[in-house]
């Protein structure tokens, strides 16, 4: 098991990177997957307003999959602690989810790896911008079923993930819906006349 600990605009003392070897690290190894790695990025918001200006980021890559966590605390020990136990839930998620189950194919996460993002700010849309098509992103579709691209979209953190449908070859979206629960988005299929 491989651990990056990196500092954005801060300092990594020895006495942090022991931290997070204690806890993060502690966290992979209960879950015994091969292989696995992780990049920890620590730093400061520097807003004073923020009472919890300690960031912790925490990518792991294990399987294929990629898992991400980011937690804040009013100092870094705290974060990483938060961090560690998040990163625990969501390895018990994918462990259960998907080893446990041995789903079939490729997961999305193998077919189309995410690029780590520098600075969470750059994700931030200027308000002159607002209008304006800032981003294309392009992916690989993989096809697999809605069950494993829930988990998929748990996985990565994020509120909706395109995939192609194995059951009906068809580009379908779920997503994570305010009141809670999922959603999915499905082309309509015109019925042709034989």
């Amino acid at each position: 098991m491989d651990i990056t600990v990196s500092g954005r605009k801060t300092t990594v003392t020895d006495a942090l990177r022991a931290h997070v070897d204690e806890k993060i690290g502690g966290a992979l190894k209960v879950f015994d997957i091969e292989p696995m790695t992780a990049d920890v990025v620590l730093r400061y918001e520097k807003n004073p307003s923020n009472p919890e200006p300690a960031i912790v980021e925490v990518t792991v890559r294990a399987r294929g999959s990629v898992i991400r966590v980011a937690e804040h605390g009013v100092d870094m020990y705290t974060a990483i602690d938060l961090a560690a136990d998040k990163v625990t839930r969501q390895l018990r998620k994918f462990k259960t989810k998907v080893i446990d189950n041995r789903q079939q194919g490729p997961s999305a996460a193998e077919v189309a790896p995410e690029l780590p993002v520098e600075d969470l700010a750059d994700l931030l849309i200027p308000e002159e911008q607002d209008d304006m098509l800032v981003r294309e992103k392009v992916i690989d579709i993989t096809p697999m079923t809605e069950e494993q691209a829930l988990v998929q979209t748990d996985l990565l953190g994020h509120d909706f993930y395109v995939f192609e449908n194995a059951a009906t070859g068809l580009i379908n979206v779920v997503y994570h819906r305010k009141n809670g629960g999922y959603g999915i988005i499905k082309p309509k299929i015109e019925e042709l006349d034989a």
